[in-house]
């Protein structure tokens, strides 16, 4: 059986310095998505998306274990886009109006078929509406400046200025969505340790 190490193959997406910025381009992949909006920590719709997206991602892992493909990888990390409609009033201080797609990046041999019959499975064993708004799509970034966070996700906001910065100090500007990749299992590890890669698009 082929064994494939997602997050390693695609390093230069999936690791990041805490003490530098850098500069990637982020080509078309595939996602499972669920868009939805209001704080993600009182939000139970939030809740239910992340649930959702992983319950369909491990089934389609599975099937491609089992199936004629044969490859075994590892489910890759919770992605989060955020942004408002007033980016003027998107700040971590109120979150009641901010939108969010949550969404797990796929390897390129799934299809929509296979997302399709994943779906249908989890739907059988669970009885929540988020499994009816999961989507698979593309999702194309192109250039971006990224760094790691470490820690808990409400003192992220010296390492976001410190991005912008570094976006303006280069003359450019920023555009699309503020994205973030949540690469520690916060059920489990000290809030001081998470790590999160802040990514964002700039033209």
């Amino acid at each position: 059986m082929e064994q494939l190490d997602l997050k390693k193959e695609l390093k230069h997406l999936y690791h990041a310095s805490a003490k530098d910025v850098a500069v990637v381009d982020v080509p078309a992949m595939n996602f499972l998505m669920v868009d939805g909006e209001g704080d993600p920590n009182t939000s139970q719709t939030y809740v239910e998306a992340i649930e959702a997206l992983f319950a369909v991602s491990y089934t389609v892992k599975f099937m491609v274990r089992k199936g004629e493909l044969a490859i075994d990888y590892g489910v890759t990390p919770l992605e989060g886009l955020w942004w408002a409609d007033d980016m003027t009033r998107f700040s971590p201080d109120d979150k009641s109006n901010w939108k969010w797609t949550a969404m797990i990046m796929q390897p390129s041999f799934v299809n929509a078929d296979l997302i399709e019959r994943a779906s249908a499975e989890v739907k059988k064993k669970k009885n929540s509406s988020a499994i009816l708004r999961v989507r698979f799509a593309s999702w194309t970034e192109g250039e971006c400046a990224q760094i790691m966070h470490i820690g808990p996700f409400s003192e992220e906001g010296p390492t976001i200025k410190r991005l912008h910065r570094f976006i303006e100090a280069g003359n450019r500007q920023r555009m699309g969505k503020h994205h973030e990749i949540y690469l520690s299992d916060i059920r489990k590890a000290d809030p001081k340790n998470w790590k999160t890669i802040i990514r964002q698009p700039m033209q």
